[in-house]
């Protein structure tokens, strides 16, 4: 038996060590929803800031349970195009996302979001309970910088649909698609629509240099 007492003695230090190493490398995640346009565009801005895990393209805010992406465009669905963001409440805070978003779309803009109208396309915060005085507080913060009426809504969080998987990451896609910029690269494709949609233009019109991605 005293034989195998430095055996447990170095099970336990080493399982002590995997356990502080563990504790070490947890994280706080937690998740946000913001509807924002265009998901692709959304997701692209938001994989850029630190304490992102990851983004998801999908829809939420309507009545018809799991939509594809031609049932959610053609309308009368409820549902707007919108980003998941799982995140690390150590390294980026909830307010802190919400601050960025207002800077990353027009949210003076009730029809959609530059070159895509309708419904769908509208601008949207989907709060938890939780989150809710951080949005409100981060929306009244945005109008007082810009001294004009913010017209997108903090809405409670709803059911939230993984859209398509060709939608996923469709910024840094290298698939070959069909568009009307010919037949080009996913991600190639994705740059030319948000040129030609003018959004990163907007953006800095409302914006200025406060805002973080136009043009990057």
């Amino acid at each position: 038996m005293q034989a195998l007492r430095p055996v447990l003695l170095l099970i336990a230090i080493l399982f002590g060590i995997a356990l502080q190493m563990n504790a070490a490398h947890a994280r706080n995640i937690q998740t946000a929803i913001f509807a924002g346009g265009c998901f692709w565009c959304v997701e692209a801005d938001f994989d850029k800031v630190p304490g992102v895990v990851e983004t998801t393209s999908g829809f939420t805010g309507g009545t018809m349970a799991n939509p594809t992406y031609k049932d959610v465009t053609k309308g009368g669905t409820g549902h707007y195009e919108a980003v998941l963001i799982r995140f690390d409440a150590d390294r980026v805070s909830y307010r802190e996302l919400v601050d960025i978003f207002w800077r990353t779309v027009d949210p003076l803009d009730a029809g959609g979001q530059f070159c895509d109208r309708g419904a769908s396309y509208r601008t949207a915060i989907f709060a938890t309970p939780s989150q809710r005085s951080d949005a409100l507080e981060s929306k009244a913060a945005a109008e007082s910088a810009l001294m004009r009426r913010v017209v997108t809504k903090v809405l409670p969080v709803a059911a939230f649909y993984p859209a398509e998987a060709n939608h996923q990451n469709y910024y840094k896609g290298n698939k070959r698609v069909i568009t009307r910029f010919g037949v080009v690269r996913q991600k190639d494709a994705y740059k030319k629509y948000r040129d030609a949609c003018g959004r990163d233009q907007r953006v800095r019109e409302i914006w200025g240099d406060a805002a973080p991605f136009a043009g990057s």
